[in-house]
């Protein structure tokens, strides 16, 4: 029976989701529509909100885009490899390499969701290279279904911004919340720390029972999952070639590099997505011993990247129609919020506040543009209702992170180091989605009791 509805789920998503890119169009086109008469905007209003949207999200695209590459790249390097390639020999059993991989991955996820959104993916690879039997499917799906944590973990944006001193909270929360809220009541409260626990227990199972059997297990030819390397003999012949070939300029300017992080973590700095991009790439250019090997490696990695850069810009248009405010004051966002708010008491709050969080993560997948658009609406509602501000933001990153199983938005990276499509992996992350949903429902609605 259980197999029966996980082909079913495959099935169906297989049928009927677009590539992610035909995905991003749709969404553009379906909020366009529901802004207009929801928002009492003109069609005029509605695209001038998406256009001034587009290229909102420059920034963070580079981030991702290099978060990508330099991963890779570190991956590639001789020593990681050995490193990734003796834990990926510990699984015998594709059931045991599925289980392996979620829980590494959603580990490292709550640690840092950059960080475990590449290492996940490449150790997943590794394993498909070694053990005879997994569906690669599945587990590269094993490995993005871990990202649902990290909105509950140490670089979640959402209760990071809480934790942030400044007049900022309180604009944002509208007064409400004028002192920064403490990480030991969000993201290592007991409670937030038992529905991680609990989610990263579900997901290891359901996933290890999710593999197919038989004829149904879709393998990859290990063969296509070698990176290509360059083994061109050095010619040391030129003062050009020397620069190119110095072990001594690698380690330099990687020390400096990797001695600015220490520096900044002994002064209280956060490990952001910054952080992480650094440390990526200053190891990886010390670890590949020469500049021209990183860059090499570099270039190889980069096509990667392609889906990122063509279609951040088009959901930034879709946030810039969610968030435009025009002659009518109102914006989908808040249309959306309000009406949560409308249904709920005390202790249902935080269900309805995940649950449009959630929805709203679905045409606008940035943590950001989450923050921005609900803050002003849930914090002051949760005050009227005297919810726990910081179980109201807690509901609101639960949501944001959720919905990205089903979301190709952030899998984009995955699938780029995978060389998969999104609709050969969401169908289980649909499975992941409704097993974990109900676990984080429960959990809010017990925390606000």
């Amino acid at each position: 029976m259980f197999q029966r509805a996980i082909n079913a789920c495959v099935k169906l998503v297989q049928r009927y989701l677009p590539e992610p890119f035909i995905f991003a169009i749709i969404l553009t086109l379906v909020a366009f529509i529901i802004v207009i008469p929801v928002c009492h905007q003109t069609p005029l209003e509605a695209i001038e909100h998406w256009g001034n949207g587009v290229w909102a999200l420059l920034g963070f695209a580079m981030q991702m885009a290099l978060v990508l590459v330099c991963g890779s790249a570190l991956a590639a390097a001789p020593i990681v490899k050995k490193g990734i390639s003796r834990l990926a020999s510990l699984p015998t059993t594709p059931s045991g390499a599925i289980a392996l991989v979620t829980a590494i991955s959603s580990i490292a996820c709550w640690l840092n969701w950059g960080f475990g959104l590449i290492v996940g993916v490449i150790f997943a690879k590794e394993i498909a290279r070694k053990l005879r039997g997994v569906d690669y499917r599945l587990l590269i799906a094993s490995a993005y279904s871990g990202f649902v944590v990290w909105h509950a973990g140490l670089s979640g944006s959402i209760p990071l911004s809480m934790a942030t001193p400044g007049p900022g909270l309180g604009e944002i929360t509208l007064g409400t919340v004028t002192e920064p809220i403490v990480i030991s009541k969000t993201i290592l409260s007991y409670y937030n720390l038992v529905i991680v626990f609990l989610v990263i227990v579900a997901l290891v199972v359901v996933n290890s029972l999710m593999h197919p059997k038989g004829t149904e297990v879709i393998t990859v030819n290990p063969a296509l999952l070698e990176e290509r390397e360059e083994n061109l003999k050095e010619e040391n012949d030129t003062p050009a070639k020397k620069l190119e070939n110095s072990r001594l300029l690698c380690w330099i300017i990687s020390l400096m590099g990797l001695l600015f992080l220490i520096i900044k973590i002994v002064k209280g700095g956060s490990v952001d997505l910054n952080f992480v991009i650094m440390l990526f790439l200053f190891l990886g250019i010390l670890l590949h011993g020469t500049a021209i090997k990183y860059v090499r490696a570099f270039g190889n990695s980069a096509s990667g990247a392609a889906g990122i850069l063509l279609q951040f810009p088009f959901y930034a248009g879709i946030m810039g129609l969610i968030m435009g405010v025009g002659k009518s004051g109102i914006c989908l966002g808040s249309e959306l919020s309000n009406a949560c708010i409308a249904i709920s008491t005390p202790v249902t709050y935080p269900l309805f506040t995940f649950l449009s969080a959630a929805i709203i993560n679905v045409f606008v997948p940035s943590g950001g543009g989450q923050w921005a658009v609900q803050a002003p609406i849930m914090f002051p509602a949760g005050a009227d209702l005297n919810v726990d501000p910081a179980l109201t933001g807690m509901a609101i990153a639960w949501g944001d992170a959720w919905t990205n199983l089903i979301q190709p938005f952030w899998a984009l990276p995955a699938l780029a180091i995978a060389k998969l499509n999104a609709r050969d992996i969401m169908g289980f992350c649909l499975v992941d989605l409704l097993v974990s949903g109900i676990i984080i429902c429960g959990g809010l609605v017990i925390w606000a009791i």
